[in-house]
């Protein structure tokens, strides 16, 4: 300790030391806040009791007396037989939630013997090319008592598909299967950059998605509306809460615009968030998110039933956070950010395991990951009560703050002509880079500290990581391969023309993609069939 406390840098100057007095975000924090900061808050009107909208406290009056909120470990890596046994494990281990990580390949429609999938097969999570590999994956798992999130976006129809004819395998209904697909295509373009095709064909194929799954998947969230990779991308809280609602804004009024009544599928919207480091700005951000998402269902969409106006969301701790230095700090930063969401109200929660900037995580990782979540639950009595922090003179300020700053977006949004413009003209792309240029400024200059990066520096020993090994991709690419030879080939052709004709013209999507599933068409074949129809996207330059 003497080592750490000598290596560490001198107090920093006066005006540095000021700085540092900020949020994450950048959001200047007061010494001391008082009842007056908070004297416009109206009880009944802005934080009514728990239950109530706009749901400020809670979308749940008794929140986790009730109910403990989701325990979801992401998992997927090398093959799904492997990523199978992990799921196994995870459920063994108290985990009530699978969460699917997809390989580079996956998440961009490739089959692995695409020239682009050279030396990404299962690397950063689990090859899935085709039904077979989903029934590997999910083999010996009930799907009529887990509740499964997929990571999936450009190519989710494909992955949605091959799951529910899984479940049929299984003798598990479409109307039985519970779980949430990500399928957010504006995140993608705006910041995670796995996208396929343009973006208003794009946005097409999620308005047959949500169609479909309103009609056929009662208990099937349609699409996770994601500020997480926002956030991973240097964005502010603010700019996360602002980007993603409006995300969430823009799929609704395709989908009324498309015929199809809020009330029908406005239930089964859902929302991923990211928990980073600054907690009482987390807390507030998720409060004011809920508020946010009622007023404007109610007002903006004429919503009728309570359930369109409530906000249900997933939460992850912050990826981006975690350091390669000091590994094992990442476990107190993942406690403190898993506390920030169990405090916003979270209905799921993932735990970033301690060596995620190194690797994908061991199973030992994962497994203290879980326990924090489950210590938090269990033994540090926050669940108790319902929304423990409300009526802090801090975070209802902060609440209101952030609230109206997302709120300043939306109307800057509105004024290009709604967020597929504004990602065609580059303007959220370009908020985060220059919001996550001026964080990433402030730590090379010291005016934030980084525990074990840029300050109580010291010499480490390597932690044991997961290497997934190169034998993976040939064993994968063999199984998609052989799959091909003993196929029905001339039935899968017919399958996929019947795709691109429905692509063509108005017909909903996802019964032609659900026929080439059934055929054992590839996830690379398929999306090919609509890349010859919709075209790919190159993203323009942003400045």
């Amino acid at each position: 300790m003497k080592k750490v406390l000598e290596e560490s840098a001198p107090p920093a100057p006066p005006d540095v030391a000021e700085k540092r007095h900020t949020t994450i975000s950048g959001r200047r924090i007061a010494p001391l806040y008082r009842p007056d900061d908070v004297a416009d808050v109206d009880y009944d009107r802005d934080t009514p009791d728990p239950g109530r909208y706009p749901f400020t406290r809670g979308i749940h009056e008794t929140m986790y007396r009730g109910k403990l909120w989701t325990m979801r470990q992401f998992a997927g890596f090398g093959t799904a037989s492997q990523t199978n046994e992990r799921f196994k494990y995870l459920l063994e281990h108290g985990g009530s939630g699978l969460s699917v990580a997809f390989d580079l390949p996956t998440l961009m429609g490739r089959d692995p013997d695409h020239p682009l999938s050279l030396g990404e097969v299962g690397k950063c999570g689990v090859a899935i090319s085709s039904l077979e590999d989903m029934e590997t994956l999910f083999d010996g798992i009930p799907l009529d008592q887990v509740t499964t999130s997929m990571t999936i976006n450009s190519p989710a129809a494909m992955l949605l598909a091959f799951y529910i004819l899984v479940g049929e395998k299984e003798g598990v209904g479409e109307e039985v299967l519970a779980g949430t697909i990500q399928n957010d295509i504006l995140k993608e373009f705006i910041a995670q950059k796995e996208f396929i095709y343009p973006p208003r064909p794009s946005m097409r194929i999620i308005v047959d998605m949500i169609r479909y799954c309103t009609e056929r998947m009662p208990r099937w969230n349609t699409i996770s509306i994601s500020g997480y990779h926002i956030r991973e991308a240097g964005a502010t809280a603010a700019q996360e809460l602002a980007f993603t609602l409006r995300d969430g804004i823009e799929y609704v009024q395709w989908c009324v615009d498309a015929g199809m009544d809020v009330d029908s599928f406005a239930p089964r919207l859902s929302f991923f968030f990211n928990s980073h480091s600054d907690f009482f700005e987390e807390i507030a951000k998720y409060r004011a998110a809920r508020r946010i998402w009622a007023r404007t269902m109610k007002e903006r969409f004429g919503a009728e039933n309570p359930r369109s106006w409530m906000l249900r969301f997933h939460t992850q701790t912050a990826g981006v956070s975690l350091t390669a230095q000091q590994p094992y700090n990442n476990v107190v930063r993942t406690a403190l950010q898993a506390l920030a969401g169990v405090l916003g109200g979270t209905q799921s929660l993932h735990t970033n395991s301690l060596d995620e900037a190194l690797s994908l995580p061991t199973e030992e990782a994962a497994t203290i990951a879980l326990r924090t979540q489950q210590v938090i639950a269990h033994e540090s009595g926050v669940t108790n009560a319902a929304d423990p922090l409300g009526g802090s003179w801090l975070v209802e300020k902060l609440t209101n703050e952030i609230e109206a700053e997302a709120l300043d977006y939306f109307r800057r949004i509105d004024a290009l002509g709604g967020m597929v413009t504004a990602v065609e003209r580059g303007f959220p792309q370009r908020e985060v880079q220059e919001a996550a240029f001026r964080f990433q400024r402030e730590v090379e200059r010291r005016e934030r500290v980084i525990v074990g990066v840029n300050d109580y520096v010291m010499d480490e020993k390597p932690v044991p990581i997961l290497y997934i090994d190169e034998a993976v991709e040939k064993e994968h690419t063999a199984r998609v391969k052989a799959l091909r030879e003993r196929r029905d080939d001339a039935g899968v052709r017919r399958t996929l023309e019947d795709l691109k004709d429905a692509a063509r013209g108005a017909d909903n999507l996802m019964p032609p993609i659900i026929e080439a599933s059934r055929a054992y068409a590839t996830l690379g074949e398929m999306c090919d069939a609509l890349r010859e129809v919709f075209g790919e996207y190159e993203e323009p330059p942003v400045f």
